[in-house]
């Protein structure tokens, strides 16, 4: 994008990224209660934005998925609650 957009801003750095955070269930694995099995998970769990002031981002409620394949419509749920427009990557333009 140009910068002659008059919504373009200036982003401290560390705030220049937009980020969404996925997170897997532990509980429930391991036999003995409160406790985990090392790198073990459910496949399923919460997907969270994180607020970015440069963005105008504030973290919203956590959204759940309950499957793999459940985790690319959350984020794209995600986004859309919090107004954010992705532009395609050179990549995708071919």
């Amino acid at each position: 994008m140009a910068d002659t957009d008059p919504a373009a801003l200036e982003a401290k750095f560390g705030n220049k990224m937009i980020e969404i955070k996925v997170r897997f269930w532990t509980n429930d694995i391991a036999e003995e209660s409160g406790k985990i099995i090392p790198k073990h998970a459910w496949s399923s769990g919460v997907v969270r934005m994180k607020g970015n002031e440069s963005h105008g981002i504030a973290p919203g409620k956590p959204l759940q998925f309950h499957s793999l394949l459940d985790i690319g419509s959350v984020v794209e749920k995600a986004l859309l609650d919090h107004g954010i427009v992705l532009h395609p990557s050179k990549k995708m333009d071919k």
